[in-house]
């Protein structure tokens, strides 16, 4: 009697892949809400649950109001940049702090340059109440008190022409604040400043404004 070949084992069906599982639903909705700032279209909890396809019920587990879910957002934005300006300033020697307070400045217009909707919520009140976060004031903080050391470190090593460090700190927030606002409202092509020129116009500006609190060489 012939043998018979012997049975395959039956192939198990794999489920249907879902669009998120609990474990990152929040993130699913962050990103939506994201999405629906970089399109300046009205950002709620519940567009944000249609946006990723949920529930309209099931992002108030995450989110109980707007406030908290563009803070988690904001938050996000945050880590984000603060991630890059570690890697930036990983790269340049803390014995050379007017370096790396040129580098701060540099990293903070290419990020808000590149991201543009991430730069809107983190640094206008339209979204959210910045207060309303202890996680960002408390980071917002540290990059304040970091520019705040490489001043020091430049002043204590005789590298500025003024003393008054505060000046300085705001005078330099101001400027990177206001190029890179000035690139997200479009101000640049009526000051005849092409789109593919804006990076190093950036540069050059940064430049110019470390020449001006440099002491010059002997």
């Amino acid at each position: 009697m012939p043998s018979r070949p012997p049975s395959r084992p039956r192939a198990r069906r794999t489920p249907q892949a879902r669009p998120y599982h609990h474990g990152d639903l929040r993130r699913v909705l962050i990103d939506a809400a994201l999405q629906l700032a970089a399109e300046g279209a009205e950002v709620s909890v519940r567009e944000a649950a249609r946006r990723a396809a949920v529930s309209p019920g099931a992002p108030f587990r995450h989110f109980p109001n707007r406030d908290a879910l563009m803070a988690a957002v904001a938050e996000e934005a945050q880590r984000r940049f603060r991630a890059e300006i570690e890697v930036v300033l990983g790269q340049i020697p803390a014995t050379d702090p007017l370096a790396r307070f040129r580098a701060f400045g540099l990293a903070y217009l290419r990020w808000a340059m590149r991201n543009p909707a991430h730069f809107e919520i983190i640094s206008t009140g339209r979204y959210f109440v910045h207060g309303s976060s202890a996680e960002l004031t408390r980071d917002n903080a540290e990059l304040v008190a970091l520019t705040e050391r490489m001043l020091a470190d430049a002043a204590a090593q005789g590298l500025l022409r003024s003393t008054d460090l505060k000046r300085i700190q705001i005078a330099g927030r101001a400027l990177v604040y206001g190029f890179a606002r000035m690139n997200l409202d479009g101000h640049f092509p009526r000051w005849g400043v092409d789109e593919d020129e804006v990076e190093r116009m950036a540069e050059e500006v940064i430049d110019l404004f470390i020449a001006g609190i440099a002491k010059p060489a002997p």
